[in-house]
């Protein structure tokens, strides 16, 4: 049987909003045009693969702040859940799995 854990409250809120926060980081930048300045389009068929992009108006500084505030908070919450106390009371060989549990438990709940 596999081992579990008593992951404290905290930790388990700072994983899953780690989770909501990548996500929602994901999904913004799906949407936004793949050049964060204004950029003509190109085709190079060249290289080992076609690669093309269409014009870039660029990021408004509204998405630009959008994104890095997202990604601020993400460096926040990977620190918080990675340096968390709780990991000193895992043995060391058992931290990987640990961890692999905690990013699992929203799956298995």
């Amino acid at each position: 049987m596999a081992a579990t854990y008593d992951f404290p409250s905290d930790l388990l809120a700072g994983q899953e909003e780690l989770h909501q926060v990548r996500a929602e980081l994901s999904a913004l930048l799906k949407r936004l045009p793949w050049s964060v300045v204004p950029l003509e389009g190109f085709s190079d068929g060249g290289g080992w693969r076609k690669v093309e992009r269409p014009a870039s108006p660029g990021w408004t500084e509204d998405e630009q702040a959008e994104v890095e505030k997202l990604r601020r908070r993400e460096h926040e919450l990977a620190v918080f859940v990675s340096g968390h106390r709780f990991w000193a009371e895992v043995t060391t060989p058992d931290r990987v799995h640990a961890r692999s549990r905690l990013k699992h438990t929203r799956e298995e709940t």
